[in-house]
């Protein structure tokens, strides 16, 4: 299984809350919530609308350290990463999230060292903050900060772990999903082949049968779907 890359969602997948939700909602002005809106019905991209609602935080480092320091983790989650590695795979945090959330509180069990693909969070040293997208593409059709398609077609075989909108392109582009939450009824929709989970505990599982899964998938593919680029 050493060809295998296992790009796994944060907020809502390893990370039990959605964290930049939860840093908007305590510091940041209410007018996240209308841009979120905005978000929701189409009328923006999301790496524009997260940008403008980072802009609109107001707390210093210490205060958002404090906040992220209360958020936990699927409790399974570094069993998972152990048994990935130790079957050889790769295993890749790819978020359309925050990486200094991330990086704060996935140090916290030890997997700092684990690679992140994620929005840059910058502090000014005051009370300000500001959002910088180095994974975004030109190409990417939900205009997402992190471009996961992108990511996903740099590796030769994908697992893809994930439970939410940001990742429902780049499931279409991965070898397999394991998903949880609204990717579950994206993957059924789409007929994406998959397994549902609700917890990394489930995850570790699954990761037995992988090889048989891709083989024998449940909606009848023969062979590991190919990665698919989606160009603008």
């Amino acid at each position: 299984m050493h060809d295998w890359t296992i790009l796994c969602d944060f907020d809502g997948t390893i990370a039990l809350d959605d964290v930049t939700d939860a840093l908007l909602t305590r510091f940041a002005d209410p007018e996240w919530e209308t841009i979120e809106a905005r978000w929701r019905a189409g009328a923006i991209g999301s790496r524009e609308c997260m940008s403008a609602q980072v802009a609109l935080i107001g707390a210093t480092l210490e205060q958002v350290d404090a906040l992220l320091d209360t958020l936990p983790i699927d409790p399974a989650f570094p069993a998972f990463v152990d048994d990935a590695l130790r079957r050889g795979m790769h295993v890749q945090v790819v978020s359309d999230g925050l990486d200094h959330a991330i990086h704060r509180i996935l140090a916290r069990h030890g997997l700092d060292d684990l690679p992140v693909r994620a929005n840059r969070l910058l502090h000014d040293g005051v009370r300000g903050w500001q959002m910088i997208s180095p994974h975004a593409s030109d190409a990417c059709i939900a205009e997402s900060g992190t471009c996961k398609c992108a990511i996903a077609h740099s590796h030769a075989r994908v697992l893809m772990v994930g439970d939410g909108q940001s990742d429902f392109c780049v499931a279409a582009q991965a070898d397999y999903v394991f998903a949880k939450s609204k990717l579950i009824t994206h993957c059924r929709r789409a007929g994406i082949p998959h397994r549902t989970m609700v917890d990394f505990a489930d995850a570790r599982a699954l990761l037995d049968t992988l090889p048989e899964l891709v083989r024998d998938g449940p909606f009848g593919y023969t062979v590991p779907l190919p990665l698919r680029v989606h160009t603008a």
